[in-house]
């Protein structure tokens, strides 16, 4: 009889059939559960952090940094703030890079991580526009760019490790492991907010009780840091990385010889990448500037659609082992398509609406996210795949993900929801056009 590992599903069947995963020969043996224990904890963690930013981009920093501006343009100004740790992100993938192939993966983790929590706990101690002027949205700035070239050197390889070892017709589901992350990340971060929220005063909650949320995300990335060093450090681990060639190089390197897989992997998943923050973080925007529902009452809501989404994203690694990633996520593009025609309805709609677009809109974002990432990576080279799914994540997050609040926030406000709708069509045709490029690439090389 076969046991099962009921956190993620995978049986010990599915370990046997993993080829050369764990080594015997080795003091460190890393079993498949371990590499995706470890994936999970890593972008729980990450997603935590972010989630929590995104959320104090909407309740606290438009009136802690921007008492001067109008909520709309508070919440628009925090927003930007909210898109540099995108921008600067690329750019941590490739000083993390060159600091993997000088000291090793353990030292640029555990640069990424600190770098991370230290910009995070640092937002604890931010003071108010009222307090030191300019100088406190400098500091917020600074801060966010930090978290954005920190979390471009956690990149440890777990998730491609994990799809590549898979047998071949469970990769769907494998591959869709690391992508729990998110939803994991995010109800943690929203019912940390909702309690805090609820439970104090609105004082007590801007003078000091956003600032826990972020102790907690310091505390949390401490202990993703040693779970993910048990791994990264073993001799198994790294055994398996040579093995499938998954070791680090230039970004330089990698742009001129595979420039062209980077860009199809970022444009494939860009219809998921936009509704993730169109789902997660605007709504929460929205509501609360031109709604009469609660910022709790929206919280739970979300809290409810991150559930869901879970289940979506692990339905999502069922469905891709029976009718392929590809065609997963381009089903799923379609179907984001003809949401983006119902969005502005629904959130114009009252209270109902704006829950039914939270939930359908957490559904398509679990059933497309999870197979968003990896689909086209197998386009790169051995030599250039480590780098290669690193940096075209990178990408998918700045284009697709990185203005996605500010730009549908800015353009409903002043242009109505139909605005949102064209946004979000934007994003499924782009993914549709680049799956369609790359199947087309394929056949002519073939």
């Amino acid at each position: 009889m076969s046991s099962t590992n009921p956190s993620i599903g995978l049986t010990q069947q599915d370990y046997e059939n993993s080829e050369t995963l764990a080594y015997a020969d080795t003091d460190e043996d890393v079993t498949p559960g371990e590499i995706a224990v470890g994936v999970i904890i890593g972008r729980s963690s990450e997603y935590f952090d972010f989630f929590v930013f995104g959320m104090a981009c909407v309740l606290v920093f438009p009136s802690l940094l921007f008492p001067f501006l109008s909520k709309l343009d508070g919440t628009l100004a925090a927003f930007a703030i909210f898109s540099l740790a995108f921008i600067a992100r690329p750019i941590g993938t490739a000083l993390s890079m060159a600091v993997q192939r000088r000291w090793g993966r353990a030292t640029k983790l555990t640069i990424a991580l600190l770098l991370l929590g230290v910009c995070t706990v640092g937002m604890t101690f931010l003071p108010s526009y009222e307090t030191a002027g300019m100088k406190a949205i400098w500091a917020l700035a600074i801060l966010r760019v930090g978290q954005g070239l920190a979390l471009g050197g956690t990149w440890d390889g777990l998730p491609s490790l994990l799809a590549m070892s898979a047998p071949k017709n469970r990769r769907g589901w494998y591959s869709m492991i690391g992508q729990l992350g998110a939803p994991l990340g995010f109800i943690m971060a929203a019912s940390l907010f909702a309690y805090l929220y609820s439970s104090l005063t609105a004082d007590d909650f801007m003078s000091w009780g956003w600032r826990y949320p972020f102790c907690v995300a310091f505390a949390i990335n401490v202990v993703a840091l040693f779970a993910r060093l048990r791994l990264v450090v073993g001799q198994s681990f790294v055994q398996m990385l040579q093995e499938r060639d998954l070791e680090p190089i230039s970004v330089t390197s990698l742009m001129r010889d595979e420039g062209r897989n980077v860009m199809i992997g970022a444009f494939a998943a860009l219809a998921s990448f936009a509704l993730f923050h169109l789902v997660t973080v605007f709504p929460l925007s929205w509501i609360s500037l031109y709604s009469h529902q609660s910022v709790i009452d929206v919280l739970i809501v979300q809290i409810i659609g991150a559930v869901l989404a879970a289940g979506a994203i692990m339905l999502s690694g069922w469905l891709a082992d029976r009718v392929g990633r590809r065609n997963t996520l381009g089903t799923m593009a379609c179907l984001i398509g003809i949401f983006s025609f119902l969005a502005p309805w629904l959130l114009g709609s009252g209270t109902v609406g704006n829950n039914v677009f939270i939930i359908v809109g957490f559904i398509l974002l679990g059933l497309s996210y999870g197979q968003a990432s990896g689909t086209v990576t197998s386009n790169f080279s051995a030599h250039y795949r480590y780098t290669g799914a690193a940096l075209s994540t990178d990408m998918a997050w700045l284009i697709g993900a990185a203005f996605a609040p500010l730009v549908a926030l800015g353009v409903s406000a002043k242009f109505g929801l139909v605005a949102l709708g064209i946004y979000l069509l934007s994003g499924a045709l782009c993914t549709l056009a680049a799956l369609g490029i790359n199947r087309a690439i394929e056949a002519r090389e073939q």
